[in-house]
């Protein structure tokens, strides 16, 4: 195994799987709060989130941390 990948906590993990994970543990108007982006607040689905945070990686960057906080 590479040893760059065993200190990253999101190797392997999609942006998809992110999203869906967040939203099953918090719901997507806790997900709102927490992460102030209209991709969450108005009329939100995996998908639109998704091709939202793959154009806006100040926005993927909170999804990230978010999961990791959440996952630890």
């Amino acid at each position: 195994m590479n040893n760059e990948n065993a200190n990253d906590p999101l190797h392997g993990i999609t942006l998809k799987a992110m999203v869906t994970f967040l939203v099953d543990h918090y719901g997507w108007d806790e997900l709102a709060l927490r992460i102030n982006i209209n991709c969450f607040k108005s009329n939100p689905s995996v998908k639109s989130s998704l091709n939202y945070l793959r154009k806006t990686q100040w926005a993927r960057d909170k999804v990230e941390q978010l999961y990791i906080a959440t996952v630890k």
